[in-house]
C-alpha cells in the first residue's frame, strides 16, 4: 500500500513563526513518501534544540537523545536492524559543537544512516549564541558577543571520509527532498527567524533574503548548493 502525506501528520509544530525548520520538515515528508518508506520501517534520532523536536512532528519510530549524541544511537540501531531506515537529526550545535567527535568518526566509518543538520548558524533555543557555524565576526549585541573564529565548514565531512555530502536550502523543499533520499549527510542552511519570545532576530545577518540572493545549484553535482 502506497504512503501518503497523511501517514506521516504528527503533533503541531511550536517553532517560531517564519523558522526555517517548517520547510526542512515538508522536505522530508515528502522524500518519505517518494520512498514509500512506511513509518513503522522508520527511526528518527535526534539530540537536543530546536531541531530535536522535528521527529514530534511527524511519524515513526522516535529516539531523543542527549545533547550531541544521536549519532551514536543510530549507529547502534542500524547495526542491531539492518532493515531499518534511520535518519539522525541535529542542529548546528549539537551536530558540531557537543557531538563534533561523533560526527567526524561518523563520516570516517561510513554508517548507513542518513544524517540531517540544521544549521542556522546560531543556538536558537539559549537565546542566540554564537555556535560553530556562525560566520566570522558576527555581532550578537544581546550578549555582547562577536565571533572571534572561523566557522566550521561541509569540507570537514568529506575531508574525514563522507562518501556523499549536500547541502540544501530550506526554502527550496524539492532540493531538500530529493538530497534527503541519499543515505549520507545533508546540511540544510536555514535562517534563525525570531527568538522564542518574539522579541528580536537571532541572527540578523543569515536572513531568507540573504540566502536567496546567495545560494544556487553547484554544477554538475547531485546535491550541493553553494553560498556565494
Amino acid at each position: 500500500m502506497a504512503v501518503t502525506l497523511e501517514d506521516y501528520k504528527g503533533l503541531t509544530p511550536a517553532w517560531c513563526p517564519g523558522c526555517g525548520n517548517f520547510g526542512i520538515l515538508a522536505g522530508l515528508k515528502k522524500a518519505l513518501v517518494e520512498l514509500n518508506i512506511d513509518p513503522h520501517n522508520l527511526l528518527l534520532v535526534s539530540g537536543i534544540g530546536q531541531a530535536g523536536k522535528l521527529p514530534h512532528y511527524t511519524k515513526g519510530n522516535v529516539f531523543n537523545s542527549l545533547h550531541g549524541r544521536p549519532i551514536p544511537v543510530a549507529v547502534a540501531a542500524k547495526i542491531a536492524n539492518k532493515d531499518l531506515t534511520v535518519i539522525a537529526i541535529s542542529g548546528d550545535g549539537d551536530g558540531y559543537g557537543e557531538g563534533g567527535n561523533h560526527f567526524v568518526h561518523a563520516a570516517r566509518r561510513n554508517h548507513d544512516i542518513t544524517y540531517l543538520v540544521h544549521n542556522n548558524q546560531i543556538y536558537g533555543l539559549t537565546k542566540g549564541q554564537t555556535s560553530p557555524t556562525s560566520d566570522l565576526g558576527l555581532s550578537r549585541k544581546p550578549l555582547r558577543r562577536v565571533r572571534p573564529r572561523r566557522s566550521i565548514r561541509s569540507t570537514l565531512a568529506i575531508a574525514a571520509g563522507a562518501t556523499f555530502v549536500a547541502r540544501s536550502f530550506a526554502g527550496d523543499a524539492d532540493h531538500l527532498s530529493a538530497n534527503y533520499q541519499y543515505k549520507a549527510l545533508t546540511i540544510m542552511v536555514l535562517p534563525c527567524r525570531l527568538s522564542s519570545n518574539r522579541a528580536f532576530l537571532l541572527n540578523h545577518k543569515n536572513t531568507f533574503q540573504w540566502y536567496k540572493e546567495r545560494v544556487y545549484k553547484m554544477e554538475g553535482s547531485a546535491g550541493l548548493l553553494a553560498i556565494r
